[in-house]
């Protein structure tokens, strides 16, 4: 990470263990600060005292989805993005009805996250 840039507060919230690691430990090699919850309700528990920059939420958890999370954090973070594994073709046009920012279909490519944290870089210092 350019030492110019901040490291931004990353919040994932995601049940599938391998998927969760790689994504932290991506994020974290790239400088930024992550914080993760397995399920709805542990996301909603830390979110509380967890302010983010970016939340990355997987739609299909234990206890529910990541459309209804959404629903549930007021205010939400101004950049979020929604993963699915499934592929429905309207997958994406929910996630940006419940409010989704951005809608990454699994397994993404890290340059479609890059994109992403890209301009969430570019909100923070007005570029």
């Amino acid at each position: 990470m350019n030492a110019s840039v901040q490291p931004l507060r990353i919040f994932i919230v995601e049940d599938h263990p391998d998927t969760l690691e790689c994504l932290c430990m991506y994020l974290e090699q790239l400088g930024h600060r992550v914080a993760s919850a397995t399920s709805v309700q542990a996301a909603l528990s830390a979110l509380v005292d967890t302010p983010c920059d970016l939340l990355l939420s997987d739609i299909g958890l234990p206890d529910g989805n990541g459309w209804d999370l959404l629903q549930y954090l007021t205010p939400a973070p101004a950049f979020t993005v929604a993963m699915s594994g499934f592929g429905v073709n309207a997958d994406p046009s929910r996630s940006r009805e419940a409010g989704f920012r951005y809608h990454l279909i699994k397994p993404f490519h890290p340059e479609e996250l890059d994109t992403i944290l890209a301009e969430v870089q570019a909100s923070r210092t007005g570029g």
